[in-house]
């Protein structure tokens, strides 16, 4: 599993496929009848813009962290395990990543707000234009698809956030006895000589 999802981490346009595939099939679900190779291509078309974004977000957390791809799916995966990595100069690259993140997170509230009123009046037109079938799918949609992303995304935001703890407690380089400073509140956890252990 960690290795498919290594994978899939580091090829941005198996993740890419993965979603228009995906999206394809469950609007030949919710309306049957369409052409599926028709509704592939307006699905790949739409995608365009979030392809973009998503290339433009990967430019700058490679940026910001110092790092290429491989890099960038080893610090992901130490967020999403949530290992503190013992190497300084991962560790200071761990932390940018962390910030900038967080710094991008706080537009969150306003992104899910614009994503359920959208979703909204795709459900409402679709109820006046459409049949009961797709009305159905696409207020289904329209729930469960911005209740994943406020959950999902208060479960990425609690793990930044311990991250975070653990690295501010974690030893810089470049300061104090030996080249290195610690938090004091941390000490105990992460003391000279101590193996730093996973974020509980």
């Amino acid at each position: 599993m960690n290795r498919l999802h290594t994978f899939v981490a580091r090829n941005l346009w198996f993740q890419v496929l993965l979603s228009i595939l995906g999206a394809s099939g469950l609007v030949l679900l919710i309306s049957p009848g369409q052409s599926p190779s028709a509704v592939l291509g307006r699905v790949a078309v739409s995608s365009l813009g979030g392809v973009a974004v998503l290339l433009a977000v990967r430019r700058k957390e490679k940026r910001a962290t110092g790092t290429d791809t491989t890099g960038l799916v080893s610090l992901d995966r130490r967020l999403r395990t949530g290992e503190v990595p013992a190497d300084p100069a991962e560790r200071e690259a761990l932390r940018a990543l962390v910030a900038k993140r967080l710094h991008r997170a706080r537009n969150r509230p306003w992104a899910l707000a614009f994503l359920v009123l959208l979703f909204g009046g795709v459900a409402v037109l679709t109820a006046l234009t459409a049949g009961p079938r797709e009305t159905i799918g696409f207020t289904l949609l329209a729930v469960a698809f911005p209740t994943w992303l406020f959950f999902n995304g208060r479960k990425q935001l609690r793990r930044l956030r311990r991250m975070r703890e653990a690295l501010d407690g974690a030893p810089r380089p470049g300061a104090g006895p030996g080249g290195t400073a610690y938090d004091t509140d941390r000490a105990g956890a992460d003391a000279p000589g101590r193996a730093p252990g996973p974020v509980t």
